[in-house]
């Protein structure tokens, strides 16, 4: 049997907690549309995984540290990229899902891969869900493993639109987004896993997220959300 390999997964995020945890973690990031009941109703499904036979997602062991919670700037970001200058929601969140599904542990440390993923984040802490960002990247043993075997992703993102539950609660309430600004997104992709001797495989990845983008400012990254598949 062919031995597979750990990877830093998104897909599986969530998926194990009740309705009721789930709708807390949005409420964090989105207190101003949560407010509305339609939203609550439909942002409640789990999200879903997709596994490739020669690879394995694993999904996140324990609670972010306190040292998680605010990375050094001096620990740098390694091979993670730098927040575009976009206004626009949707790109953002593109641009974000494939930074999240991205990493390369042959020249990041877990470290600079957490504070390379804080400089995506929202500054206004009371949207800012950090523990639902932070809570992708596997814990420092794990990390250390993949890094002992070269273990790097890549992402393709295929698109990126706004769920039906978001829609349909902007319909009914338009000016419930200018309070906080934050939009819901859903982004579709894959992600291509490649390790020592060859081993490699893809998923596909679908991710919500929720963004930030003020007028006359640019996007920024809010939380991750569940799954909204309309």
């Amino acid at each position: 049997m062919r031995k597979r390999s750990p990877s830093l997964s998104l897909s599986s995020y969530g998926s194990g907690w009740s309705a009721n945890r789930r709708i807390a973690t949005v409420a964090a990031a989105v207190a101003v549309l949560l407010a509305i009941a339609g939203v609550v109703a439909m942002l409640t499904g789990g999200g879903t995984s997709h596994q490739a036979p020669d690879t394995a997602a694993a999904a996140p062991t324990g609670s972010p540290s306190s040292s998680e919670a605010a990375p050094k700037p001096s620990s740098g970001s390694g091979s993670v990229p730098k927040p575009p200058q976009i206004s626009e929601p949707v790109a953002y969140a593109k641009a974000a899902a494939q930074m999240l599904w991205s990493y390369d542990t042959r020249d990041t440390s877990r470290d600079e891969q957490l504070a390379g993923m804080r400089a995506w984040m929202t500054t206004e802490t009371e949207y800012a869900d950090w523990a639902s960002v932070s809570g992708q990247v596997p814990d420092p043993v794990l990390w250390s493993r993949m890094a002992d075997q070269d273990q790097q992703a890549t992402a393709h993102v295929t698109e990126g639109h706004y769920p039906g539950a978001f829609k349909q609660a902007l319909a009914e309430d338009p000016s419930a987004i200018t309070e906080a600004y934050i939009y819901v997104v859903t982004v579709n992709g894959k992600q291509t896993l490649s390790w020592k001797k060859g081993g490699g495989g893809a998923e596909g990845r679908a991710v919500t997220l929720a963004v930030q983008c003020r007028p006359n400012h640019d996007c920024t990254l809010a939380a991750i959300a569940p799954s909204v598949t309309q």
